[in-house]
């Protein structure tokens, strides 16, 4: 996806969607606010809720509304809009593997969060050159139970290169 494309800025629309938010949650008005809603019942069910309001409240909130209302643009994929498939997916992920796998060295995360990160790629890539990397960010995690998950991780990857590289 072109995101250079993109037609709205998420900033502004974020921006004017708080400002509603917000002008729905105010009590300027000081009559009740609250947002009442009416479930739709399936076909061939009755409904038992019905609407609670009155015209007084419905037209209270109808003037409140209209003083706090903000343009709002809606924005919808275009009927062209294509999106990834499995397959450009899974050509994304084959990429950000390789491009990541010469800079893992240089990530800047708790012992955790590397082993983590460690584990992912060793079980994205086969590569068992990063084994050792791993154990040694399982070695520093400081809380003993994660720590403990981490070395059983270790071992069942070093199990599985093993299993897989013996004859059946």
């Amino acid at each position: 996806m072109d995101v250079s494309q993109d037609q709205h800025n998420p900033a502004t629309g974020d921006d004017e969607l708080a400002k509603v938010l917000a002008g729905v949650s105010d009590n300027a008005s000081g009559h009740d606010m609250s947002l009442q809603f009416e479930e739709t019942p399936a076909p061939g069910v009755p409904s038992q809720n019905k609407p609670v309001s009155t015209p007084t409240h419905q037209a209270a909130a109808a003037a409140a509304n209209e003083a706090t209302a903000v343009p709002v643009s809606v924005s919808t994929p275009a009927a062209n809009t294509t999106y990834p498939t499995n397959d450009n997916l899974e050509t994304i992920k084959r990429s950000a593997l390789e491009e990541l796998r010469p800079l893992v060295d240089k990530l800047n995360l708790p012992p955790e969060e590397k082993f983590d990160t460690l584990l992912l790629i060793i079980r994205s890539t086969d590569d068992q050159d990063l084994v050792e990397a791993a154990h040694e960010a399982a070695k520093n995690i400081s809380d003993e139970a994660k720590r403990a998950q981490a070395l059983l991780d270790v071992i069942k990857e070093i199990d599985y290169f093993s299993s897989a590289h013996q004859p059946q």
